[in-house]
């Protein structure tokens, strides 16, 4: 991870479009229905769909990243490209034998927008065409500090329980504490970083704060629905990239618009 954010940007780009990609393919491997041959297309329809909105998005913002000027007439056309892809995802239920065609068809759409689009925002964060790593690695390092103290200080003082729910273990005191201590690092970030200026730094902090704990409930809540543990196996004792990167790839969309300053608008 530290090698590829660090790394430059093209290890950057790869590192995040194979966790796209990974976690994009355990995502339909979760919803898709298992009916033969049938599952590993539809699987491989929705992971191409995804990607291609990933890659289409990235040049569209970035129109000079992998010299694709070229592409510039083809990119002013992406909204209807988007819509033309789907459309072929339907013929491709058409044809299918799935009692619930529009349901996979949703699968799809919720995969791009779920974990497609979230690391397009990230690539747009970190600026493909004015790198900044640091952005992403203090993104990481406050989802790590909101998990680390919400799960020390829940274990010694927690009483109330969040959301039983979805997850039996999480408190109000673990995740109050947690967010606390997450906005008090993004301080000390915005003290020695000045890729965002402080007060972009305390923004991504609440962020982090509020939307991690919230993130990492969907996936729970997802995986709850479909009557599995993990998402995958990729990560013996830690489960698949999904686990691993679910509070990220929600934390994004939020980090996105705090960043942008649409959260004072």
């Amino acid at each position: 991870m530290i090698g590829g954010i660090y790394g430059g940007v093209w290890p950057f780009f790869i590192l995040f479009f194979v966790i796209a990609a990974g976690s994009l393919w355990e995502f339909f491997g979760l919803l898709l229905p298992r009916d033969g041959s049938w599952f590993e297309l539809r699987r491989l329809m929705g992971l191409k769909l995804g990607l291609i909105t990933l890659l289409g998005v990235v040049l569209y913002r970035f129109p000079g990243f992998m010299g694709s000027e070229m592409l510039h007439g083809w990119l002013a056309e992406w909204p209807f490209l988007l819509v033309f892809l789907m459309s072929v995802a339907l013929l491709f239920e058409l044809f299918g034998t799935s009692p619930t065609p529009f349901g996979n068809f949703g699968y799809y759409s919720a995969g791009i927008f779920y974990i497609a689009l979230p690391v397009a925002m990230l690539f747009d964060i970190a600026s493909l065409s004015d790198y900044h790593p640091h952005r992403v690695m203090g993104i990481f390092w406050l989802i790590w500090t909101n998990d680390t103290m919400a799960y020390l200080i829940g274990s010694r003082i927690g009483r109330t329980k969040l959301f039983e729910r979805i997850s039996p273990k999480k408190t109000w005191e673990g995740t109050i504490g947690g967010a606390i201590c997450t906005v008090l690092m993004s301080a000390l970030i915005g003290r020695f970083n000045p890729d965002f200026t402080i007060s972009e730094w305390l923004t991504v902090g609440v962020m982090v704060g509020i939307f991690g704990t919230l993130g990492d409930l969907v996936e729970s809540m997802l995986k709850r629905s479909v009557g599995v543990k993990d998402s995958g196996t990729l990560l013996p004792g830690h489960g698949g990239l999904l686990d691993r990167f679910d509070s990220f790839l929600f934390v994004l969309v939020w980090v996105w618009i705090g960043v942008k300053g649409w959260v004072m608008m």
